[in-house]
């Protein structure tokens, strides 16, 4: 319920600059609409016009966009990954520059803008069909939509820039970092942390949903981040140093709570040592919730490795299965993308052929010949067939 409030919150500004910008929009066409027919030649005034119309909005919106380019916050974290980039700073140093440049010709041309602007109007009053009053026309149609452009521009740069190089920069972040993982050996780790880049940028969608009762099942985090990843994650970095067996973590997951399992799960992505190919296979095939069916696939991930021919065999079937499977894993989400680099991992089985059970050619009895005929060639003769003298 107060979800759905904050989204009714959120979405009605947003309908009401949606509203405000198509009554701006709307007001300037239909006075060059009423304008144009008006003129002898309605349409080549209408045509003109709009022509003048998308030249000042494209304009404007460049320039709101130099204004609006954000500023990069400065320090870098000591916590960045390894091989961290830094980002591109040259569109902010190209835009301050122009901004600087353009208001300081605008300020020194100012006292003339009235006679430019006439100018202007004159210069484009072909356009419109020409005649008396054209010119002042053109001239404040031609402010009115830079303006426009102007604060469209600046308006859309200021408000979704930010927050599409902020995304960008944290999944470049994400990636990195698993990419520093998979070199220390944490390839589930890796994996995970890839995953969210994805996410982040919108290449996978987010199949693995966490139920409202699960943050009660898992046990409490210590300053790891908050919400079920950050639990899972801190149970997977602790998991070598746990004091459980591979019996103990089995018992665990047999418990029959999803909290249990997931936790049971984490341990197996920590330490293989501690995983049960059986356990892992039941939450693939029969998980409680597609949160829990990720962190199964992640720890089949693990245990690649560890795995004997028939228990390759075994993880081959079940994720295939799920795969195929309408009402399994969802094409194009998180658990697909492991589902199918799981599939890639694991040897392709050689295809032995029958051995060809050699045939042998049908043995035709030879038969008879009459009295007194000759044998064919290779034919031998019948008995009591001879050559009178």
């Amino acid at each position: 319920m107060a979800k759905a409030r904050r989204l009714n919150a959120g979405t009605a500004p947003r309908r009401a600059q949606w509203g405000a910008t198509g009554v701006l929009a709307g007001t300037g066409l239909v006075g060059l609409l009423l304008f144009s027919l008006g003129r002898e030649h309605a349409w080549q005034a209408l045509g003109g016009g709009l022509v003048v119309v998308g030249a000042s909005v494209v304009l404007g919106g460049a320039l709101g966009f130099l204004f609006g380019v954000p500023r990069v916050r400065g320090g870098a974290g000591a916590g960045e990954p390894q091989g961290s980039y830094a980002p591109n700073t040259n569109l902010e140093q190209v835009s301050d520059w122009l901004t600087k440049v353009l208001l300081g010709v605008g300020l020194t041309q100012l006292g003339s803008l009235g006679e430019r602007m006439h100018d202007l109007g004159a210069a484009l009053a072909p356009a419109l069909g020409g005649g008396e009053g054209v010119a002042p026309f053109a001239a404040a149609l031609v402010l009115y939509f830079l303006v426009f452009g102007f604060l469209a521009g600046w308006l859309v740069t200021r408000l979704a820039l930010p927050q599409a190089l902020t995304e960008t920069d944290q999944a470049l972040d994400l990636f990195l970092a698993g990419q520093d993982r998979d070199r220390h050996g944490d390839k589930v780790g890796a994996d995970d942390l890839r995953v969210r880049a994805m996410q982040q940028l919108g290449l996978l969608g987010g199949s693995a949903q966490r139920p409202a009762a699960l943050a009660g099942q898992l046990p409490p985090s210590s300053g790891a981040p908050a919400g079920p990843e950050g639990v899972v994650a801190e149970v997977r970095s602790t998991a070598r140093r746990s004091a459980l067996t591979a019996d103990q973590v089995r018992d665990l997951f047999a418990d029959g709570s999803e909290g249990r399992r997931i936790q049971a799960l984490a341990l197996m992505q920590g330490d293989p040592a501690l995983a049960d190919l059986s356990s892992v296979l039941d939450a693939i095939e029969h998980p409680h919730s597609g949160f829990e069916q990720y962190h199964a696939l992640l720890a089949a991930r693990g245990l690649l490795s560890r795995l004997p021919a028939a228990g390759e065999q075994r993880l081959r079937d079940a994720v295939a299965a799920q795969l195929a499977d309408p009402r399994g894993i969802p094409y194009g989400s998180d658990r697909s993308w492991l589902a199918e680099k799981i599939l890639s991992r694991l040897p392709v089985l050689p295809l032995v052929p029958e051995p060809a059970v050699p045939r042998t050619a049908p043995v035709v009895p030879a038969q008879p010949s009459p009295p007194g005929r000759p044998a064919s060639p290779g034919q031998p003769a019948s008995p009591g067939a001879e050559v009178n003298s």
